[in-house]
């Protein structure tokens, strides 16, 4: 068994730390052992509700995050809290440091915080939030909440690993629609305009606006139907109504998430195969032959198409 295995399986969350951090770690010998690790605890896994966020900058994610977080670990509930901050070119650490702005929240005994660096990767999660979710999972945590960079055209990543993806959005919601993709709010299963204590009468008419635009982006026949709620993070006013709107979404879709998440489990093992391809692939290329073939085609000699090709042929 692993070191790791028992005391994650107890609930320590300084074993849990360690454990998503062997599992976020690139070298080949901790990828090993952390793909030991997940084998094991893997049958404990599988019983949290998982919750995406993300919204546009500005939009109080965090701060959101720490107030629901801290209205659900005060319910009972044990909530861990993936953070997924914007990476420093210089460093390759965290940017935001979300945990240091979660500070209640990452006090409470009920609640777990880990940001981790997105590591250039798209869409504002890591090569590795799939197996942090399960290692949550595995630790007894029922609540997995994963809060995204921000709003960009890769989110669908974020809603392809959760059970449902909540878009965050502000009072003025006239000009925000407009710096909405269309792809992104056919995502959401839930909006919610926070900060509606700022401007009531401007987080009305978000809110109407936000189910008129969901209404038509919604298939016809859908199980659920996507809907906006107000709140507030500073004030907690809307907080509970919003776990209310994610409890309901589970119910009237229980008979659709565990297809979903078989789903999500095959696209992870796609994800995985096609990196393990592309290692494979780039390890047993000479060196000196892929370098002269990218040569070629910036030179203009070869085109993309043809310098892929070129390389193929010969593997």
């Amino acid at each position: 068994m692993h070191p790791l295995a028992a005391p994650l399986l107890v609930g320590s969350r300084r074993a849990l730390a360690q454990a998503i951090t062997l599992a976020e770690s690139t070298r080949p010998d901790h990828e090993a052992q952390a793909q030991a690790l997940l084998a094991e605890v893997l049958p404990h896994a599988g019983g949290s509700v998982r919750v995406g966020l993300s919204g546009v900058p500005g939009v109080g994610k965090s701060t959101f995050i720490e107030s629901l977080g801290v209205w659900l670990a005060d319910q009972g509930h044990k909530v861990a809290v993936l953070a997924v901050d914007p990476s420093s070119q210089r460093t390759g650490g965290s940017i935001m440091g979300d945990k240091t702005r979660m500070p209640q929240l990452t006090v409470h005994p009920g609640a777990f915080i880990r940001p981790s660096p997105a590591g250039g990767n798209l869409g504002g999660v890591t090569r590795r939030t799939r197996e942090a979710i399960t290692l949550c999972e595995a630790a007894g945590y029922g609540v997995v909440l994963v809060e995204t960079v921000g709003v960009g055209q890769s989110e669908t990543q974020v809603a392809a690993m959760t059970d449902l993806f909540v878009l965050l959005t502000l009072p003025n919601a006239g000009d925000e629609l407009q710096g909405i993709k269309r792809g992104i709010m056919e995502l959401a299963d839930l909006c919610v305009v926070n900060k509606a204590d700022s401007d009531p009468a401007a987080a009305n008419r978000a809110q109407a606006e936000l189910n008129s635009a969901l209404h038509l982006l919604t298939p016809r026949g859908a199980s659920w139907q996507p809907r906006a709620v107000q709140a507030s993070a500073l004030t907690g006013a809307g907080v509970q109504g919003v776990w209310e709107a994610v409890q309901e979404y589970r119910s009237v879709m229980a008979e659709h998430l565990a297809g979903k998440r078989q789903a999500q489990t095959l696209g992870w093992f796609d994800d995985l195969l096609r990196e393990a391809v592309w290692r494979s692939f780039l390890g047993g290329q000479d060196a000196g032959r892929l370098q002269a073939t990218r040569a070629g085609v910036l030179a203009g000699e070869l085109t993309p198409v043809q310098g892929v090709g070129h390389l193929l042929s010969r593997t």
